[in-house]
């Protein structure tokens, strides 16, 4: 393994000096810089971590919590992209991404394990923030900004626009000439609320008024309850022309549903979705659904997170929505008046 020392003796300097230039001291000059920057490529040498750590106050090393009711993980088709692309920016800025989820050891707390792994920030995905431990990591001092969710101040978050994305979907259907429109929706979280508030002031706007019976409660990524939930729209004596639902996964369940009943979509019932998943794009029909920009707001998150890491007296409480994109699809028919 190559050492400072014989970095240094290769360029014919003191270790000190290789030390400064490497550190981007303004007390050594460019040339030298740049000569002891090339003989290290030369020579192999990687500035060992625990030593740098030491000298910047800095391990350049980030952490992931993510907490997903339905194990899925890294599987997800919305958080898969949105960590990549974390992970991605922190990787160009020169930063390590470290998982600080519980594994083997669960008698170590959220906090006590982004301690053991040194991490300079924490990204929070889909948390619980009920939970004392998950609290506990938030109000520790160490930099944090949260996804998918709002926290209360002083917390960062980047969040994609659920209310906008909803009255973008809403809106279309409407103007295909649907007023029967029922909404399944997924698990109390703030992303289920913000959404049903705008499916409901989007319909009012309209004139139109939702029934009760036509909004029920469902969960996120579970085709079988969506699929059960659809029968039970199916069965009512007035059914809707257009069932809207949690996340493109659970709208495979409704897809299930109605055809084993015969009908066809969307020349009998029309059906929307929500996350733009691949695979809703490759269905026929191919689903209607709002495209979530994960990319956008994993690097968004990156880049904030870093900032507040490397200027922290410049950096202020921010609520970043992310807007997504309709995706027209042809699973919502047109109804003639």
């Amino acid at each position: 393994m190559v050492r400072l020392i014989d970095v240094a003796k290769r360029c014919g300097v003191s270790v000190a000096t290789v030390s400064k230039a490497l550190s981007d001291k303004k007390d050594i000059g460019e040339e030298t810089k740049e000569q002891i920057r090339r003989v290290c490529d030369e020579m192999g040498y990687l500035p060992n971590s625990s030593a740098r750590a030491l000298r910047l106050n800095r391990t350049y090393n980030l952490g992931v919590l993510l907490m997903m009711e339905d194990r899925s993980g890294l599987t997800h088709a919305y958080f898969s992209p949105l960590i990549e692309a974390f992970r991605a920016y922190a990787d160009q800025c020169g930063y390590d991404t470290t998982f600080i989820s519980k594994g083997r050891d669960a008698s170590m707390s959220y906090l006590e394990r982004a301690r053991y792994r040194g991490v300079d920030g924490v990204l929070v995905v889909c948390a619980d923030y009920t939970i004392p431990e998950v609290s506990e990591l938030l109000e520790s001092g160490i930099p944090v900004m949260t996804v998918d969710d709002y926290y209360p101040d002083p917390y960062s978050s980047v969040i994609s626009d659920n209310a906008q994305g909803m009255r973008d979907l809403v809106d279309f259907i409407c103007d295909r000439g649907h007023s029967r429109i029922a909404y399944i929706y997924g698990h109390n979280t703030e992303v289920t609320r913000n959404r049903i508030d705008a499916f409901y002031k989007t319909l009012q706007k309209r004139g139109i008024i939702a029934p009760d019976y036509y909004v029920r409660s469902g969960e996120f990524r579970n085709p079988d309850l969506s699929h059960d939930v659809t029968m039970e729209l199916l069965d009512l004596y007035v059914r809707p022309t257009c069932i809207i639902y949690p996340d493109d996964f659970s709208a495979m369940g409704g897809l299930n549903a109605i055809k084993e009943r015969g009908f066809r979509i969307p020349e009998d019932i029309s059906i929307a979705g929500y996350d733009g998943a691949y695979i809703s794009q490759i269905l026929e029909p191919k689903l209607t659904t709002i495209r979530q920009d994960a990319p956008k707001i994993g690097r968004v998150a990156a880049q904030k997170l870093i900032g507040r890491i490397e200027n922290p007296k410049e950096s202020g409480t921010e609520k970043i929505l992310v807007r997504g994109e309709l995706l027209e699809g042809s699973s919502v028919g047109i109804i003639e008046k």
